[in-house]
C-alpha cells in the first residue's frame, strides 16, 4: 500500500477547483463547466479501451531523447498518462503525485511515461519545476493522442477564455490548432495490451496514482 502520509490526489484537485470558483469570474467557471459537458455529451475523444492494442510510438522527452513505447514495455508494464500541459494546475498536481510513488512504480517493475502536446521546452519546464524523475514526452500535433482517440479541439469562445487566463495554447504547443488530449491514464502490459484505462473529459478528476500502483501488482 502507498504511504498514507501523502495526500489524496483528488483532495488536492478539489482544493484547486474550489479556489478557482472563489477567484475566477462566474462566466469563466461556467464556460469550463459547459465545455466539459459538451465534450462528454459529444461522445468524441472517448479513448482506447481495456483489451485494445496500445499504438506504438516514438517521441522525444524533455531533453530530446527518443523514447519508444514498445522498447519500454519490453522491460515491463508501462503507465502511460496523457496530460494537458504545464499551464494546467491539475496536471501539475497529478504528475507530482506520481513522482511521490515513482520508486514504488519502479519496484513493481514498471515505467511511467507522461505525454502532452506542448513543446520540448515546456516539457523541460514542467519536469524541472516538479522535479520529475520520469520521461515527459512531447506529442507535437497530438498525433499520438489521436491514435489513442483522445484528441479534441477547443471551441473559439473557450480559446478566448484560455487566452484571458494566460493559457495561450498556440505558444505552449507550438501550433495554432488549439487541440488537447482528454486526460487519460493507461496501464499497458509487456505484450502492448491495455490492461487498464481511465479516461474522463472532466480534467478536474484523475485516477489516484495509488490505485494505479495497486493495479500494477495484479498484472
Amino acid at each position: 500500500m502507498v504511504n498514507s502520509q501523502y495526500p489524496k490526489l483528488q483532495d488536492e484537485l478539489e482544493a484547486v477547483t474550489k479556489h478557482g470558483l472563489e477567484i475566477l469570474p462566474k462566466e469563466v467557471t461556467d464556460a469550463f463547466e459547459q465545455s466539459i459537458e459538451e465534450l462528454r455529451n459529444s461522445g468524441a475523444a472517448k479513448g482506447l479501451r481495456v483489451g485494445d492494442k496500445a499504438p506504438d510510438f516514438t517521441l522525444g522527452n524533455q531533453i530530446g531523447r527518443s523514447v519508444t513505447l514498445s522498447e519500454e514495455t519490453a522491460k515491463g508494464p508501462v503507465i502511460l498518462t496523457f496530460y494537458r500541459g504545464e499551464w494546467c494546475p491539475f496536471c501539475n498536481l497529478e504528475l507530482k503525485a506520481y513522482q511521490r510513488i515513482l520508486d514504488r512504480i519502479h519496484d513493481a517493475g514498471a515505467q511511467l511515461l507522461a505525454i502532452s502536446p506542448q513543446t520540448p521546452d515546456h516539457s523541460l519546464s514542467i519536469q524541472e519545476k516538479n522535479a520529475l524523475g520520469f520521461h515527459v514526452l512531447s506529442d507535437s500535433g497530438n498525433r499520438v493522442a489521436e491514435k489513442y482517440e483522445l484528441k479534441f479541439k477547443l471551441k473559439e469562445e473557450l480559446q478566448q477564455v484560455y487566452r484571458s487566463l494566460g493559457f495561450a495554447l498556440d505558444q505552449y504547443n507550438g501550433d495554432a490548432s488549439w487541440e488537447l488530449p482528454v486526460p487519460a491514464t493507461y496501464i499497458i502490459d509487456r505484450e502492448g495490451i491495455i490492461r487498464y484505462a481511465s479516461v474522463d473529459p472532466d480534467y478536474r478528476t484523475r485516477m489516484e496514482p495509488s490505485e494505479v500502483l495497486n493495479l500494477l501488482h495484479t498484472l
